[in-house]
């Protein structure tokens, strides 16, 4: 079966929206930016890609010095050629994949009747090509003549005869390039059988959603980077591209969807979310390799700089800000705990969790009035929403509801792991803040309306619809909220829920929290409709949002709400995403 998903997954890394990469590597192929052969980069926390060019072209010749084309990319290797794949073979892919699986259904079939043994690997037949020969080094190999040109970043090109056993490209810690001999026949055997190794794990699921299930599994394999400061933990990243560290909230929706195939994965990342709690509970925001960022004066210029264009009244506070994600940790710990129980390690992380939760009341009710609020923008994962174009600190129903949840789904780790311990604290409190939470609700305008150090901000926003999480609001509230979601002048878009309603003034299809559809947001309100006592509305909204994905080609960070394709600015194959999909697929299949 690997190998067929190995084929599907090949026809979307396209070296553009996914680069060819290695799991635990920091290394990227890319197509050259003219076009000609790839160019090859180190993915670096906080750093762009023009700052991390390690060769600007790897172009392949011929004996006749003619540049040869990609032809083919599988997850193990990128072939050059000068005869492409027909789009006949292509539909062979798709079609071994329902052979294959017919096949697994009969265990009478021998092994050579409809198994992985029908289909080639590739139809394409490469003058040579291109492979990991581990995580910081690229092998690359031809047929008798072929050669391959080097492009430096400082202009310098080297050229080399190519082999079938070819060499070995070692990129330093300084992006510098060491050329070796290779032996290209074990180096494309080994990353074949680590990229076959991943994909096995792959969650089987519904027919029409098994190739793009098949990628978004590819996707949270490539974005494992290992972090050797932490003693070579593996952290799931959102990006190779752009966002190499470990974000708290990112970390939680990952880890619910490598649980389906990974679970010790899955622990790992919420072990690595917890483990840098600050001495009063509260959890940073990220960790990376040269850290942790958890208050405002951890924060590169870059992002001082983005809020300041922003007009944001926290861009340079007078003192640091803590900065951490929402409160979704326990039901993160939850759902990985029902894939896989591990109950000692269950028990450890559920002390930091609790910890965190505390936090909240002691460290960010910033008002003094029992409802915890939001002290930066970034603490809310909603980094541009309007919710925050009013003054700071910010009380709004999405953290009361988080909250609320939380509280609730501690009680219940706790009746599960610790049956001695009283639960009844954290109920209680839950409801505390339910009562403040609906003190949020405007009965005139049937929604949730946000605050900002007191003031009413007035923007119709996703955030405004997390209530349905408690599943436990009044009826006419919840009914508001779900005629809310099926009005489509506000939410009930083509491609989705918009994180800002439509008909909104602040709405803005492309602007990241400010109209696009997110993955997570759709997944949290789906998850609320059912807690609220509307599964059948809960179940179009996944279906929805799985066609989402699929329509628009790939787990990309956010998506135009009216074309249900990538919005301009958002990154592609996006780790949330990519769980929150496999997440999805899993349940509806």
């Amino acid at each position: 079966m690997a190998d067929v998903l190995a084929s599907l997954v090949g026809r979307h890394i396209d070296l553009v929206a996914a680069p060819f990469t290695l799991p635990r590597s920091r290394v990227l192929v890319l197509r050259s930016e003219d076009g000609a052969g790839v160019r090859v980069h180190t993915s670096e926390y906080e750093k762009r890609l023009s700052d991390c060019r390690v060769l600007d072209a790897v172009v392949v010749t011929d004996a006749d010095g003619a540049a040869l084309p990609v032809a083919d990319v599988l997850p193990h290797r990128i072939a050059f050629s000068d005869v492409l794949r027909s789009s006949s073979e292509h539909a062979e892919v798709s079609r071994s994949l329902s052979e294959h699986r017919e096949a697994e259904r009969d265990e009478t079939l021998s092994p050579g009747q409809g198994g992985s043994s029908r289909f080639a690997r590739s139809t394409t037949e490469a003058s040579a090509s291109l492979t990991f020969d581990g995580p910081s080094a690229l092998s690359i190999a031809g047929v008798e003549g072929a050669r391959v040109l080097l492009r430096h970043p400082d202009g310098r090109v080297e050229e080399h005869a190519l082999t079938p056993t070819g060499i070995r490209l070692r990129v330093g810690a300084d992006r510098s390039v060491a050329v070796e001999p290779g032996d290209h026949p074990a180096a494309l055997d080994a990353t074949e059988a680590l990229w076959d190794d991943w994909l096995g794990r792959c969650p089987r699921v519904r027919d029409d959603l098994q190739q793009m299930a098949a990628f978004c599994w590819w996707v949270l394999g490539a974005n494992i980077v290992e972090l050797p400061s932490l003693g070579g933990a593996r952290a799931v990243v959102p990006s190779k591209i752009g966002y190499v560290g470990l974000w708290q909230w990112d970390a939680y929706f990952i880890a619910v969807g490598l649980r389906h195939g990974d679970p010790a994965l899955a622990r790992e990342q919420l072990q690595l979310a917890f483990r840098f709690a600050r001495e009063d509970g509260q959890l940073p925001d990220v960790v990376h390799e040269e850290g942790v960022l958890a208050t405002s004066d951890d924060l590169p210029e870059s992002d001082r700089a983005t809020l300041r264009r922003a007009g944001s009244q926290i861009a340079d506070p007078d003192a640091p800000v803590p900065l951490t994600k929402p409160p979704l940790a326990a039901w993160a710990l939850r759902k990985v705990l029902d894939a896989e129980d591990a109950p000692d390690w269950a028990r450890a992380q559920l002390d930091r969790v609790i910890r965190s939760q505390d936090w909240w009341f002691s460290g960010s009710d910033l008002d003094g009035d029992g409802m915890p609020e939001y002290g930066h923008p970034y603490s809310s994962g909603l980094d541009d929403s309007p919710i925050f174009d009013g003054p700071i600190p910010t009380t709004a129903p999405d953290l009361g509801a988080y909250l609320v949840r939380q509280d609730r789904e501690i009680a219940a780790l706790l009746r599960r792991y610790r049956p001695d311990a009283d639960s009844a604290p954290f109920l209680a409190r839950a409801e505390r803040t339910e009562r403040l939470l609906l003190g949020l609700w405007d009965a005139g305008d049937g929604r949730f309306v946000a605050r900002g150090a007191g003031e009413e901000i007035r923007s119709d926003t996703i955030v405004g619809l997390m209530p349905l999480l408690t599943g436990s609001l009044p009826a006419g509230i919840r009914d508001a909220l779900r005629e809310a979601v099926d009005d489509p002048a506000r939410f009930a878009l083509t491609w989705g829920l918009p994180t800002v309603a439509a008909s909104d003034p602040d709405f803005s299809p492309e602007r990241m929290w400010r109209g696009p559809v997110w993955i997570n947001t759709n997944v949290l309100v789906a998850e609320g409709l059912e807690a609220s006592g509307f599964p059948e509305r809960a179940r179009e909204l996944r279906e929805q949002t799985v066609g989402l994905v699929v329509h628009g080609g790939g787990p990309h960070e956010y998506f135009n709400p009216h074309t249900g394709r990538k919005a301009e600015r958002a990154t592609t194959a996006f780790g949330w995403s990519a769980a929150l999909f496999l997440d999805l697929a899993v349940a509806l299949s």
